[in-house]
Parts: structure tokens; sequence; C-alpha cells
């Protein structure tokens, strides 16, 4: 299995099991689902059906996106000119980590981030924001939007900022 971390702040974001797609060559997308979690439930994967669901919620369980969960990620808020203020250092933060470890990587980062970048400002009202369980500021902030239908959620999470763990 592999752990996608962040590179500024170490905290585990999500991992293959959730099957990352690359995106332009700057992010990955993650589908994810709301699960139910009772008070000491380890989750393995199942989902229950409608009927134990609904069963479930009136018990004192709660329904919970399954990465959130699984990796503690911790909600945030942001208007736009606050994103705008924070990716601008995130960005810088990223290229300055990319200059030690993947120089050749640099412009191509540059250059993709950019126009990705101007893709989640122009959409910026679809998104909820997360951090890691860290909740250090300076960290990556993954986005999480919705389908087409409408009920999918979706993870998008900076490819540049996360660092492989094989485990």
């Amino acid at each position: 299995m592999i752990i996608y971390q962040d590179i500024i702040t170490g905290d585990e974001l999500v991992s293959d099991a959730y099957d990352p797609k690359e995106i332009d060559d700057v992010a990955y997308e993650v589908d994810c689902e709301l699960i139910i979690v009772k008070e000491g439930d380890v989750d393995i994967g199942g989902n229950p059906s409608a009927e134990e669901a609904e069963e479930a919620l009136e018990n004192g369980a709660t329904q919970v996106n399954n990465v959130v969960h699984s990796f503690r990620l911790q909600s945030t808020v942001f208007d736009k000119k606050s994103y705008l203020t924070y990716l601008k250092g995130y960005m810088k933060a990223v290229k300055a980590e990319l200059e030690k470890s993947n120089p050749e990587r640099v412009p191509i980062f540059e250059k993709n981030a950019q126009a990705f970048a101007k893709k989640i400002i122009g959409n910026f009202k679809d998104y909820e924001f997360y951090v890691g369980e860290s909740m250090n500021p300076d960290g990556q902030v993954a986005l999480l939007n919705y389908r087409e239908d409408g009920t999918t959620p979706y993870f998008t999470f900076w490819k540049d900022g996360l660092k492989k763990q094989k485990i």
C-alpha cells in the first residue's frame, strides 16, 4: 500500500486504496463515499444496505466521508481572497521543495499548477476545503467537490505537494 503524505506537514492525506487518478499532470482525484460509522466500529470497506443504514443512524451512528474519516482530515473555510493568498504561499513552498528534490519538474509544475489553479478559482463556490490532521495552515488543502451526478464526492490533491510512502 502507498500512503500519500503532505510534503510540508507530513500529514497522511490519502492512500492508493482510493485509486488516485492523475489530472493534467498536476493533481490527483480520488472518489470517495459517505459511510455509516458507529462508535467502536472499524471500517473494513463493507457498505450496509439501505435498511441497515437507516437503522444505524437511528441508533446514534453518524454518516461521514470515508476519506475524511480514514485520514482524520479537518474541515476549514476560505473565501476566494484568502484562498488565493494561501495558494500563492503554498505554491512557493512546493516549488522550493521541488527545487531541492526534483529541479527538472519545476517548470512543468509552474505551468500546470497555474492553469489548474485557474480552474479551481473559476469553480470556487463548488469546493469544500480540508486540511491534514495536524491542522498546519502551511500544508496542503484538499478540495472536496461532487461529480456531475451531484451525489458522488471526490477529493483533489496537488500531486507535487505529496510524497509517496510505501508501507
